[in-house]
């Protein structure tokens, strides 16, 4: 009893599996990344409260709570959670539909939306609903982080071009760049530049090397120190203070109803775009296991209790997670030094943060996600597997012109589509005896080892025969059935690799074995699986098609045709045993 309550608390809170383990090593880049991502967080935050149409502060309280909680919660040790660009949009489109009368209103609606997408999370975590997940195919994880990343460095190139204007997505952001270029301030892509070079020069020395952190610190010291108060440069801004307090939310029927819809929206989008950065980032490192379930609980967890500090909606972020490993994060205590950090700035340090440059801020995050740019592996799939190619290239498009979430969807639906399209033409081989062997392989890749057959057909199905192909399946066997000519007698069903078959397929067998029988041709099934046997038993297949026309081995088939000698009791037993049950689950 007590192993089980152990097994539980660090299932539901990995940081006790994590932390007893914690290695001296690890201090240097978690202190790292979480002093830095703590930085980034303090602009963003803001910058994104602001999208939601929410106060500033707001941004800086989504930051703290919500960071705390999933550090010890989430089984992805790298993740930076807190306020996120694609999410604030929704916010705003959600609470712009309800009409909301005043801005206190506005902002408890917001609130409220944290605790209903949390509720939400959480209950999917608890019934196991993150497999999900498992239809983010690789292509379509490696499409959506490279676009995302190009779609983010396309949104910094503002900042170093020291520009200041709103766009929504990729083309309206270059659109406005264009419209906006003669306005550039040329001390801000200087201060952009140099601080490329310094944070690459220094990557380059000793990639342990807190590049982010210096550059901060130095932008910061060069504009407090050695710029007057006209300065042309565009920098952070003054950062509200004090810590958010714990509140109530008001329980008024109508919220439910008004907020589902954009809860149930932010719930699926935000859990998806978590995990395509959690398998992107535990593909890369290889150091731990992401579950899905405990995500979808510690996202959960994360803004229901963020909610009641003055939270709206949090999730990972793909700039602070690219920085976040980039400068070395380990554990989960780099998002808790990264909570501590807006925990000090809110309290004592938002006189100085106020004097970082934008372009910084710009420069970190645009080396940053340059390396979550992936190159290889779609080069490899284009020569390799065409088809996921394109999968990969349908999830880039979409994610740059369209927008993220969609980019997400789209990649799942194509790869739902391209699994339907092959299944439903699956590989079918027809199968030939080696020359003084019991092996039967495919012809075509054993052509001149294979015995002629005239009368004989042995043919392998690989796959499982439902609606979507056993129509194919039909055209394939008459297909080889016209080849044979009239000679053929027996066609032989290798069905070793068929472990499925559902109502419209056995319909159709009994059709196929009924029209062979009228041409006088005997149908034989050998190798079926027990699941197979069972299906066929209680559907009557089994006894149309004859209890002796099933073999274990393809070959004792085969010589069975040509001898039609009787079937061994312990051929006959292993064969035709089934399960005797009324029916198959």
């Amino acid at each position: 009893m007590r192993i089980t309550f152990v097994f539980m608390l660090r299932q539901f809170f990995p940081i006790l599996q994590w932390l007893p383990n914690y290695k001296k090593k690890y201090l240097t880049g978690d202190i790292s990344a979480g002093v830095t991502v703590g930085i980034m967080l303090i602009p963003q935050g803001m910058a994104y409260a602001l999208i939601a149409g929410l106060p500033p502060v707001y941004g800086l309280y989504a930051a703290l709570v919500p960071n705390l909680v999933y550090a010890v919660t989430g089984s992805s040790r790298k993740l930076a959670v807190g306020p996120v660009a694609l999410d604030s949009l929704i916010v705003a489109s959600g609470l712009a539909a309800m009409k909301l009368a005043t801005t206190s209103e506005y902002i408890g609606m917001a609130l409220f939306l944290a605790l209903f997408v949390g509720l939400l999370q959480l209950a999917m975590g608890f019934f196991k609903m993150g497999f999900l997940a498992n239809f983010l195919s690789r292509p379509v994880v490696n499409g959506f982080t490279s676009a995302a990343a190009l779609v983010i460095a396309i949104s910094q190139l503002k900042y170093l071009l020291g520009l200041d204007f709103e766009s929504i997505g990729t083309l309206s952001t270059l659109k406005a760049l264009s419209y906006n270029i003669a306005d550039t301030r040329f001390l801000d892509v200087i201060i952009g530049i140099v601080a490329i070079g310094i944070i690459l020069g220094l990557k380059r020395i000793n990639k342990k090397l807190p590049a982010a952190m210096f550059v901060v610190i130095l932008g910061i010291t060069g504009i407090y120190f050695f710029s007057n108060q006209n300065t042309d440069v565009a920098l952070i801004g003054a950062i509200p203070q004090g810590l958010p307090h714990f509140a109530i939310h008001s329980w008024q029927g109508a919220n439910w109803s008004l907020a589902f819809p954009t809860a149930l929206v932010l719930a699926f989008i935000s859990f998806a775009e978590a995990m395509t950065m959690a398998k992107a980032v535990e593909e890369k490192s290889n150091e731990y296991h992401t579950d899905a379930n405990q995500e979808l609980r510690a996202l959960g967890m994360s803004n229901i209790i963020g909610s009641f500090f003055q939270s709206y909606p949090a999730n990972a972020g793909l700039s602070r997670t690219a920085v976040n490993v980039g400068e070395g994060a380990k554990t989960g205590l780099a998002s808790l030094i990264s909570a501590l950090v807006v925990g000090m700035t809110l309290l004592f340090l938002t006189p100085y943060f106020q004097y970082l440059p934008k372009a910084v801020l710009g420069a970190i995050i645009l080396v940053a996600v340059y390396g979550l740019v992936d190159l290889k592996y779609p080069k490899a799939l284009y020569y390799q597997r065409r088809d996921e190619f394109i999968l990969l290239l349908v999830t880039f498009l979409t994610t740059v012109f369209i927008g993220i979430s969609q980019g997400i969807i789209f990649g799942v639906l194509f790869s739902l589509l391209l699994l339907v399209y092959r299944t439903s033409k699956p590989h079918i081989a027809i199968l030939g005896r080696i020359k003084g062997t019991d092996y039967f392989k495919n012809v075509n890749r054993f052509s001149d080892d294979i015995e002629i057959t005239e009368d004989t057909l042995v043919l392998r199905f690989d796959g499982q025969l439902y609606f979507a192909n056993i129509d194919y399946f039909k055209k394939e066997v008459y297909k080889n059935i016209q080849r044979k000519g009239k000679g053929l007698k027996y066609i032989i069903v290798n069905a070793e690799a068929i472990n499925y078959m559902d109502s419209t397929a056995v319909s159709l067998l009994k059709q196929i074995v009924e029209d062979l029988r009228r041409q006088g041709i005997d149908l034989y099934v050998a190798g079926a699986i027990g699941p197979i046997r069972d299906i066929l038993h209680v559907s009557g297949l089994t006894d149309l098609v004859g209890r002796d026309n099933f073999f274990v081995r393809t070959v004792e088939a085969f010589e069975y045709c040509k001898s039609k000698g009787p079937h061994t009791a312990i051929q006959r037993k292993i064969s035709q045993e089934t399960q005797r049950r009324s029916s198959v689950t």
